[in-house]
């Protein structure tokens, strides 16, 4: 039999699987609030259960937190582990949503019909494409399609506390030749792609210190160190007319695209112009020599993220404040330390400091890596295939601006490389009010992962 015996069984049982989702959607595992704390052992448990119908060895294993779904099922030489998670945003402001956030529907809209309700899109909707995929490929050949271990987790929506012991404590259990996490989506709504670059994240906050005291300005104004300017002047430093950092050593570890991947995104043709004009800009910023995909997918960066100090009230009191205060962070890619990152920015800081300024650093220097994957493993380029495959449009290697830590923790904690590969859409509003996922992506998701799974498992 061929793969396109399974795919006829998901085309014939989507709206069984459909049913499926929507039941594990009216479950309320929100996991932020201790008030839905059954709700996310009954998620988990229905889980659980469905993971037993599919031949798998399940349970829900308890943590201080929400439990953990793990499951090992199937045989191969390649062992393949699934990452997703179970629990949801909050729904709040519920005024704004048209409908009951868990009793969700399927619905017609201008654009196609969706699936409607909170977790549809993030991550229930997605997680259950895996799922049943595995289920139409045990009625297929009455078996799974490889070796595969299930690890679900119910506290990603609020921080993941106990997954870096839970993983730590069950390393040999869930390691595995590889990853794949199903929480991405597509390049801009059709193009199927595999994220193989997270950028780290790096941040501080700190008080620059001046007179003891805030002064008034008529008295001392243009004699007293005012430490907002001096703040402001040291930022404004924190970048050249080019758009590069100026921190010394910032750029220690970051490596140039490999000529096939900058090729991949260049074919992409991605729209600046129309990205920027969704929020009102209309001229990229950052380093003048780099394209904006470069930019936001591969290349760090150093942001201000918040300025204050002196008078925020209403009215006018004309004081020099006694101290400014900053937030920085800065997002890291290929080979970047966190560590001598922010090492490198408080010293750059604390040179340009006047003499009768100091500074008070507010926390421990930590932070993430960036997760840059191994495509040179053949199931990279498989599993692109497969996705060509299936979208009818060549699926494109990608990277992402922000972090996504699971992919970071398979690396350090597990030493694997993850493929995340996902089928959501920029309008399905994650984390906010009218959550949805379109039924096709669902639909496509599902046979994409029998797809890949044949090439891969």
């Amino acid at each position: 039999m061929t793969i396109d015996a399974v795919l006829q069984r998901i085309d014939d049982m989507l709206p069984e699987a459909l049913d499926r989702l929507l039941d594990l959607l009216r479950i309320p595992s929100i996991s932020t609030d201790p008030a839905y704390k059954g709700d996310c052992a009954r998620a988990a448990d229905w889980l659980v259960e469905d993971l037993k119908s599919l031949g798998f060895d399940a349970r829900s294993a308890p943590t201080p937190g929400h439990p953990m779904v793990v499951a090992h099922g199937g045989e191969g030489e390649r062992h393949i582990l699934f990452y997703g998670h179970y629990d949801v945003q909050p729904v709040d402001p519920l005024n704004l949503w048209d409908r009951d956030p868990f009793d969700p529907e399927v619905q017609d809209t201008a654009k196609g019909r969706v699936i409607r309700g909170r977790g549809s899109a993030d991550d229930k909707g997605q997680l259950m494409t895996f799922l049943e995929a595995c289920r139409a490929w045990k009625a297929v050949h009455g078996a799974l399609p490889g070796r595969i271990t299930i690890f679900l987790e119910g506290e990603e929506e609020s921080g993941s506390p106990s997954l870096v012991p839970f993983m730590t404590e069950n390393a040999d259990e869930l390691r595995s030749d590889i990853a794949l996490i199903c929480d991405t989506g597509l390049f801009e709504d059709d193009v199927p792609a595999i994220t193989t670059m997270l950028r780290g994240l790096a941040k501080t906050e700190f008080t620059v210190h001046a007179a003891n005291r805030d002064l008034h300005s008529g008295m001392y104004g243009g004699l007293a160190r005012n430490p907002l300017h001096v703040l402001a002047k040291i930022l404004g430093n924190l970048h050249d007319e080019t758009g590069r950092v100026t921190v010394p050593g910032f750029y220690d570890g970051v490596k140039e695209l490999p000529d096939e991947i900058r090729a991949q995104w260049q074919a992409l043709a991605f729209d600046h112009e129309k990205f920027l004009g969704d929020v009102g800009l209309s001229l990229p910023a950052g380093e003048q020599d780099r394209t904006p995909l470069e930019m936001i997918w591969s290349r760090p960066t150093a942001e201000v993220n918040g300025l204050w100090g002196g008078y925020n009230g209403a009215g006018f009191k004309t004081v020099l404040p006694a101290e400014a205060h900053a937030k920085v962070s800065f997002r890291l890619v290929s080979e970047q330390d966190p560590g001598p990152v922010i090492t490198a920015f408080r010293s750059w800081l604390e040179a340009q400091l006047p003499a009768d300024c100091r500074v008070e650093w507010h926390d421990e220097i930590n932070g993430s890596p960036a997760s840059v994957m191994a495509i040179t493993d053949p199931a990279f380029e498989q599993a692109r295939q497969a996705l060509s495959d299936e979208w009818g449009r060549p699926a494109a290697f990608v990277g992402a601006g922000g972090s996504i830590p699971i992919a970071g923790y398979f690396k350090t904690v597990l030493g694997m490389d993850s493929m995340l590969i996902g089928f959501g859409r920029d309008d399905d509003n994650i984390h906010s009010p009218n959550e949805k996922y379109d039924l096709e992506c669902f639909h496509k998701g599902i046979r994409s992962w029998a797809r890949v799974l044949e090439r891969i498992a």
